[in-house]
């Protein structure tokens, strides 16, 4: 189920389902402890003596307020319309919800909200606590260093006068939440083991009247520190808290504006920005997807850091004039092994993160990477740089860290044909000597030497220029299929992958080389699956037709091709088919069904939204040159 509707702060992440039910809380790091493992957060309504649970019967809405990570809820039936603002505050850790209840009838509606927490602390239900506090009127969940504590401000007082704790998962106990179904709360005041909670905010709404009031969360490390964030929001007012967030991420989303941009695109092309910024850390690693869904699919989840995916949604950031990107460049320099190299991925935090990349092959051992991880960093990194000019940074990266690297890229290769040693390619699934891997360690190393030049070591470039440059003449050789005209996935296998477009993307080869047009007219013709582009032929990947899938990046990287070329009306027709198949709050899933638009896999797939972002600003910025070269 796609987690539409995500917001966060880069330490604290609340996502929800379709139904916008509040399904994730992550902290302290994006990505990292779920404390809800998926479970609902219910949202319940007693409207005079009639009682469900959204979404029974209700008509919903989701989407969020313009240019910010505030949501905009609605929920309608009998009469009744609930607008539901939820936000992470900007700066502290505060999940903070303003409720309005609107009545739509003629006769004044006696309206009881109930909100459940059915929270799995560090991903267990096991030895939880709940438990009401009579000094502020909250309730708080907690175990070891994780803490939770709930507050409301309604009928212009703070605190709250309906609660229920009990018990769930265990025994006859279906949850807590069953309590709120007659209208009335039982006050049970604590509860341990496997628990769960209840509130309620009891409201007189007027004819044709509306109502608001505020509930927030306050997530801390203990006591002290989530009782220190409830009396912030008591102090400045929710209100206020509400609209300083509302505010910050306008200003933040408009940093670069972009107003050349037709409405629907650039709506998307913002809503993609701030949908990145809900998956990236403080401390800069850029996460791949949080839902938790797709644990049901492989028992593991998305919610960690590829370095390749960081790489190319950093870029994308980049383009877009957002230096926050820094903290992901210092963060892969701390992960990198001292050979120079990557693993498969890696934490939130930054440990080493679950791999099926084997370290033995057929009794043999090898090195379990994808080479294009490494490489794309230090690809990703120059261009960073080029625009930044933040030379104090990269001064502290060069020789710990580029240098590492580039050696590794140069080490790392066949003496004989010069192409980079075998390695796995960019979706996980098989190894070999690769097209996408080598255009990608050609980029890296031309990267690499462009620093050497920076700070002065001029036979350093020289070695890393001249092993890009043979690199490139063994593509040719042996990755380029003169029967097939085109280039190939890797050697041995002449499948047609979109991956392809490595080969110009990060400078192997000039877009409009003969080998390069070739290779991406095919690409365009065999993989055309529902208007959009699959991986590869025959992806069974999530597939439910005899189409492949169609993914958003693959797409997208066939319009980055027609920008290149010159083809911008082409390219711009790719735009409007990612935006219109977006979810309607803006949200891009990893692939769709090919037919019924339906999003597929994880959502939101930060990729997606970090190519969208790198392919208008190549739209932009090609725009700007045809502009500049007209006499």
């Amino acid at each position: 189920m796609p987690r539409d509707l995500p917001i966060g702060n880069g330490s604290l992440l609340i996502a929800y389902d379709k139904n916008a039910i509040l399904r994730e809380i992550y902290f302290p790091f994006v990505g990292q402890e779920n404390h809800t493992k998926g479970e609902q957060f219910r949202f319940g309504v007693w409207v005079n003596g009639m009682f469900s649970w959204i979404p029974n019967g209700w008509r919903i809405e989701r989407n969020y307020l313009d240019e910010s990570l505030v949501t905009q809820m609605i929920f309608e039936k009998n009469g009744i319309r609930i607008e539901s603002n939820d936000l992470v505050d900007f700066e502290e850790n505060i999940y903070l919800k303003k409720i309005t209840v609107e009545n739509l009838n003629n006769q004044p509606q006696e309206v009881r909200l109930f909100l459940g927490h059915d929270f799995h602390i560090y991903g267990a239900e096991v030895g939880d606590t709940a438990a009401f506090m009579p000094e502020n009127n909250s309730l708080i969940h907690y175990k070891i260093e994780r803490y939770f504590l709930i507050n409301v401000f309604a009928n212009n007082k703070f605190g709250i006068d309906l609660f229920a704790t009990g018990n769930k998962e265990t025994q006859a106990f279906e949850g807590t939440w069953k309590d709120a179904e007659d209208g009335v709360l039982s006050g049970n005041p604590i509860a341990q083991g496997s628990v769960d909670s209840v509130i309620g905010i009891p409201l007189i709404i007027e004819p044709k009247g509306k109502e608001s009031c505020f509930y927030w969360i306050a997530v801390g490390k203990n006591k002290e520190e989530v009782n220190k964030l409830n009396k912030t929001v008591r102090k400045k007012t929710p209100a206020v808290i509400f609209q300083r967030t509302l505010d910050y991420w306008k200003s933040w989303v408009n940093l670069k504006p972009v107003n050349q941009l037709p409405e629907k695109i650039e709506r998307m092309y913002k809503r993609s920005l701030l949908i990145c910024r809900t998956q990236i850390n403080n401390c800069g690693s850029i996460i791949a997807a949080n839902d938790s869904d797709v644990v049901y699919f492989n028992r593991d989840t998305y919610s960690y850091m590829w370095p390749r995916d960081g790489s190319l949604i950093a870029h994308g950031l980049d383009l877009a004039g957002y230096q926050l990107t820094q903290n992901f460049y210092a963060f892969c320099a701390k992960l990198v092994e001292k050979e120079g190299y990557f693993l498969h991925k890696y934490t939130p935090s930054g440990s080493l993160a679950s791999s099926w990349h084997p370290w033995l092959e057929k009794k043999r051992s090898q090195l379990p990477i994808q080479e294009d991880e490494t490489a794309l960093v230090i690809w990703a990194l120059w261009r960073h740089y080029q625009i930044f000019k933040n030379l104090e940074f990269i001064r502290t990266l060069y020789h710990s860290f580029i240098k590492k690297c580039a050696d590794f890229m140069m080490n790392y290769r066949d003496l004989k044909t010069g192409l980079p040693l075998p390695s796995y390619d960019l979706w996980e699934e098989r190894q070999g000597v690769l097209t996408f891997t080598t255009s990608a360690v050609i980029g890296g190393l031309d990267a690499a030497a462009n620093f050497a030049d920076v700070f002065g070591e001029k036979e350093q470039a020289e070695e890393y220029r001249a092993g890009s440059l043979k690199m490139r003449t063994a593509m040719e050789q042996h990755l380029y299929s003169q029967e097939q005209k085109r280039f190939v996935r890797m050697i041995g296998d002449n499948t047609i992958d979109a991956s392809l477009y490595g080969i110009f993307a990060f400078g192997a080869f000039p877009a409009d080389d003969e080998k390069v047009k070739n290779t991406m007219e095919q690409i365009e013709t065999v993989l055309k699956s529902g208007n959009g582009i699959c991986r590869y032929e025959n992806d069974n990947y999530y597939r439910q037709t005899a189409q492949s899938n169609p993914w958003f990046i693959t797409t997208l990287w066939l319009a980055q091709y027609k920008i290149a070329c010159g083809r911008l009306d082409d390219a711009l027709s790719i735009l409007y088919w990612v935006a219109d198949h977006a979810l309607p709050s803006g949200v891009l899933a990893e692939q769709i069904h090919p037919e019924t638009g339906e999003p597929l896999s994880v959502s939101p797939l930060t990729w997606s939204h970090g190519t969208f972002i790198a392919t208008v600003q190549e739209y932009l910025h090609a725009g700007a040159q045809r502009v500049s070269l007209q006499p």
